[in-house]
């Protein structure tokens, strides 16, 4: 019998994959249609599961912490067994934990991604954006994705975790393995893919414990979670987790997505070539019209959403990309403004799990675009047909040849 998870999706509202290969090639279409039919469409793949598609709708269950829990965030073929974590804290806090605890983890890691920490790490990224173009140098085509994109969020995520810089390369396959391994038919095998990233991090802790050092992770392993208690090994290891899973891949995709944008629109790359001044503005346009990221939550206890009969442990896959392209939500909900004025977009998330590190991710973006564009103010796609995408909840160019113009 063929497997219910490989088969081809006839009809995305009645039976929506996220891993489907015309989904993962262009969502946007299958989103628009849905909004328009059937906003929140259901599927019995991943054990059943939901997927609203307008900003309305988005916005109320992420708001909504009485109905739905964010005790896994990652849609896959299983569920949290008796094993895992308790319910508030989740598999990595605070993104997987529930209120109260929720405020109380996320408290905690805030200072790390404030403002002023993480504008220090500018000449930083500057300067290694700067040697990742100069490998390249004098190439006529340059992977946007393989040669660039790729490399920049695990250097500023492995330095702020002080882990070895030679191993970055583990943490991109780290990376699949959590976000586009999710559809393993076999929950089995599923675990045992977790197997080396459950060694080396707890191989980092230990020497941490050992080391000590200025870096985030002896932060978490020192910080007191209340007067005289510090995290559980559980918690500084999910939240670890956390910081490099979110960290690499989703800023990894907004810069490749900001890239293809510009190589597709030769007038949007001269505006920002001439404006430099725009590129704030116009970061947050890259943000709303490419969010990379999609999260999910679980169905407490049976619950009718609007005429949507929800059961217990139902998946909610919340469409933060979708609902940015709402025309209910946003004028001209469909069309690429790069001088857009008023964005209040929902590429970071909604509610009390929006995410941590926006600041961060801001930084990576403006200083890989300026560096790029200034190094190259002219290019375009090589080959439009041989970009290829991300699968599963985080979108994003993975290759994406670029050729240089002079």
């Amino acid at each position: 019998m063929t497997d219910i998870a490989k088969r081809p999706v006839e009809d995305f509202s009645l039976d929506w994959d996220h891993t489907d290969p015309t989904w993962v090639k262009d969502p946007y279409p299958i989103w628009d249609d849905l909004r328009g039919r059937c906003p929140v469409a259901h599927t019995e793949r991943f054990g059943g599961g939901w997927f609203p598609s307008k900003h309305e709708f988005v916005s109320e269950i992420a708001n909504d912490t009485e109905h739905f829990t964010s005790r896994t965030v990652v849609v896959g073929n299983g569920r949290p067994g008796e094993d895992a974590p308790p319910a508030p804290i989740g598999l990595a806090p605070p993104i997987t934990s529930d209120p109260p605890f929720h405020q109380i983890a996320r408290r905690l890691i805030l200072p790390a991604f404030a403002p002023r920490p993480i504008n220090a790490l500018e000449s930083q990224i500057r300067e290694y954006c700067e040697t990742l173009l100069d490998r390249v140098e004098g190439h006529a085509i340059v992977d946007g994705g393989e040669d660039f994109a790729q490399y920049i969020p695990p250097a500023v995520i492995s330095q702020m975790l002080g882990f070895p810089s030679k191993d970055e390369h583990l943490f991109r396959d780290f990376v699949h393995i959590v976000l586009e391994g999710v559809d393993e038919p076999v929950l089995e095998r599923r675990i045992e893919m977790f197997q080396p990233i459950e060694e080396y991090f707890t191989k980092q802790i230990e020497d941490h414990m050992e080391n000590p050092r200025d870096d985030l992770t002896s932060y978490l392993l020192n910080v007191e979670i209340f007067e005289g208690q510090k995290l559980s090994p559980e918690h500084v290891f999910g939240t670890m987790i956390l910081i490099l899973v979110a960290g690499i891949d989703t800023t990894w995709s907004a810069i490749g997505s900001s890239l293809w944008h510009l190589a597709s629109h030769p007038e949007d790359l001269a505006r920002l070539v001439n404006e430099p001044e725009l590129m704030p503005v116009a970061i947050e346009e890259f943000l709303r019209f490419y969010a990379p990221v999609t999260m999910a939550r679980l169905v407490k206890e049976d619950y009718d959403f609007h005429g949507h009969p929800m059961k217990k442990d139902d998946w909610i896959l919340l469409g933060f990309p979708a609902a940015n392209r709402d025309p209910e939500a946003f004028v001209d909900a469909d069309k690429f403004i790069i001088d857009r004025a008023i964005n209040r977009h929902a590429a970071f998330g909604l509610g009390i799990h929006r995410c941590a590190g926006s600041n961060l991710a801001r930084l990576e973006m403006r200083v890989a675009l300026e560096t790029f564009i200034k190094r190259y103010p002219r290019f375009e796609l090589a080959d439009a047909d041989a970009v290829t995408w991300s699968q599963g909840q985080v979108r994003g160019p993975r290759h994406l040849p670029i050729r240089i113009l002079s």
